[in-house]
């Protein structure tokens, strides 16, 4: 059976656009109350007050390493306690290696990884302390299936799923599950740098996702009853051939 998630308290990095918006929008329609985390400031605002009194918005910028440190206090000022943490926000970056700019690599790297991983550690112990708790990844399928027009993305999110499988291990005594959902192409910003003909033909041939599909597999993870985790969850588009 299907556990509820009413009264459960989620915080989402990202959370201003695309999957992270989405995935706030539908925890709140589930009875959640949601900690919705990004930099921009007056677009959470603004979203916030969309939603409703149930989404409360906590500016953060994900690349500052004190402030990724400082989430879990900022967030139980706000909520009053933390179950879910989905480590959502992310960047992307296509195209052949030789032609690529290791300056904007770093960025997505560093968000990608490095403020997953402390965004992560940061919350932790307090679910460790309460012995419950869920910690969620949007990862990638090329985490699992190597893209090659994507070698940097991929090597990113490949990072991710090794964290989740080994993380998971070592908390799952203390209560809390560790998962990841590993969705294909998805119509968000980071495809803004896909080549217009690529995205013209993705769209054409059905080869996209919208956000809502990601969001409601989500939801699907995280209702499953405390004795079973959903480590990964792959979700394409049917007409992709991986």
């Amino acid at each position: 059976m299907a556990e509820s998630l009413n009264g459960k308290v989620a915080a989402i990095t990202g959370a201003a656009s695309g999957i992270g918006l989405e995935c706030a929008r539908t925890l709140v329609a589930q009875g959640a109350t949601v900690v919705l985390i990004d930099r921009a400031e007056e677009r959470l605002k603004t979203l916030c007050a969309e939603i409703g009194p149930a989404a409360l918005p906590l500016t953060v910028d994900l690349l500052d390493g004190p402030q990724v440190s400082g989430l879990l206090p900022r967030i139980l000022d706000l909520a009053g306690s933390l179950d879910i943490f989905h480590a959502n926000a992310g960047a992307y970056v296509g195209g052949p290696v030789a032609e690529g700019d290791p300056d904007v690599w770093d960025r997505m790297l560093n968000l990608n990884i490095n403020a997953a991983f402390r965004s992560v550690h940061a919350v932790l112990p307090y679910m460790i302390e309460r012995r419950t708790g869920d910690i969620l990844f949007t990862s990638s399928v090329a985490g699992v299936v190597p893209v090659v027009w994507e070698p940097i993305y991929t090597a990113s999110k490949f990072a991710v799923q090794a964290f989740v499988h080994t993380t998971r291990r070592q908390v799952a005594p203390h209560g809390i599950r560790v998962g990841a959902v590993l969705p294909g192409p998805v119509v968000t910003a980071l495809l803004d740098d896909w080549p217009k003909a690529k995205m013209e033909e993705a769209l054409a041939n059905g080869s996209l996702m919208q956000p809502k599909e990601v969001a409601e597999a989500v939801v699907f993870m995280l209702t499953r009853p405390r004795g079973v985790v959903v480590r990964d969850l792959v979700i394409l588009p049917n007409s992709v051939d991986l």
